[in-house]
């Protein structure tokens, strides 16, 4: 048993059942035991890799579109480059590399990661040490001043926590995770239906028949990240994996050393995720004023922002076994097979409505 399951047991022994969102927060960011709070997952010797630990190539192009979108914006003096949940801060090193080529861009730049993992922050300042622009940390994006931003969230938001409810004769419940007659946590079904929870939804997810189950996050960080890029000027870029429509389907997963687990068995030791519904994140940034572009895949967005031809650009300069790792990163940015990520991943823009079009997104 794990220290955190023992805490979550605890937890269920006096107040009963956990919703399956409360139950994602505290595997993942608990302060003393939480998946993210406590080790580096990313990279081969942890339990996943993400598309700028594939290829710089990803990093570079990120900070170029930025750049691009601050010209967009009417090149303001000072610009906030935010970076909601930085990893190990490599799409940050590759993107303010690239943007050396813009030397106005760079100079405007005061750059804010948003981190809420003491481990990850002092590798991201070990990435960053080097970087003569501007740095500060903040565990929450209310801390970020209060000037023009473009926000950059990658792999961002399949780790927020994410509801579930299942559909019954009697409606639709709302899904726990208690403990199960073997003794083990199992997931159960809160015994009260959610009033009007079917008239919420979209009506294909209504008509689903008992069994069904539908994910849902709380809006507020959308809104949030929408309402700021209007009110400020400017923008947020979001690329992750999900649906383009809103549908039902358990997409909750657990993922360690590269490979699945099961979701309830070692809480805090693997990482808890569930697709994003890019269609529930364009409905909140629309509510909270912010014009939409987008969702297109991955691979789309980073073809029409020229990965190609950065690729070539670095393999003429590339040894042979260099040229050959070049091929296999783009393969897996852009690519649409089971182990790309070009088809599966996509990337959605929130703008200030008065910034037109964005690029990448501007066919």
């Amino acid at each position: 048993m794990t220290p955190l399951e023992a805490e979550i047991r605890r937890m269920i022994a006096v107040d009963g059942p956990i919703s399956v969102a409360t139950f994602m927060a505290l595997c993942l960011g608990h302060p003393a035991h939480g998946y993210y709070t406590t080790r580096d997952p990313f990279g081969r010797a942890g339990d996943f890799i993400t598309a700028p630990e594939i290829s710089q190539m990803f990093g570079e192009l990120i900070g170029l579109w930025a750049a691009a979108v601050w010209q967009t914006m009417g090149t303001p003096a000072r610009l906030a480059l935010v970076e909601l949940g930085p990893g190990r801060g490599t799409l940050m090193a590759d993107a303010l590399r690239a943007v050396r080529v813009v030397p106005a861009f760079a100079a405007a730049l005061d750059v804010h990661l948003v981190e809420t993992s003491p481990v990850l922050q002092r590798r991201q300042q070990e990435t960053l040490g080097g970087i003569d622009i501007p740095l500060a940390w903040h565990r929450d994006l209310a801390d970020i001043p209060d000037f023009p931003l473009i926000i950059i969230a990658n792999e961002f938001f399949d780790a927020l926590p994410v509801h579930q409810a299942v559909k019954t004769p009697s409606g639709w419940h709302e899904r726990m995770v208690g403990i199960g007659p073997d003794g083990r946590l199992a997931f159960a079904l809160h015994p009260d239906p959610m009033p009007g929870f079917g008239a919420l939804m979209p009506d294909a997810v209504a008509r689903e028949p008992a069994g069904a189950v539908y994910e849902w996050r709380p809006a507020d960080v959308a809104t949030d990240i929408a309402r700021r890029v209007v009110n400020r000027g400017g923008a947020a870029l979001a690329v992750d994996y999900g649906h383009v429509e809103s549908a039902a389907g358990e997409t909750l997963q657990a993922v360690g050393r590269h490979g699945f687990a099961d979701p309830l068995a070692s809480p805090g030791e693997v990482d808890l995720t569930a697709h994003v519904d890019f269609a529930a994140l364009a409905r909140t940034a629309q509510a909270a004023g912010a014009q939409v572009h987008g969702p297109l895949s991955q691979g789309e967005f980073l073809r029409r922002l020229g990965i190609e031809a950065r690729a070539a650009a670095l393999r003429a300069k590339a040894t042979a076994a260099q040229g050959a790792e070049i091929d296999v990163a783009l393969a897996r940015l852009t690519g649409a097979g089971r182990e790309a990520m070009g088809k599966l991943f996509k990337a959605i823009a929130f703008a200030d409505p008065k910034s037109g079009a964005l690029p990448g997104f501007d066919s």
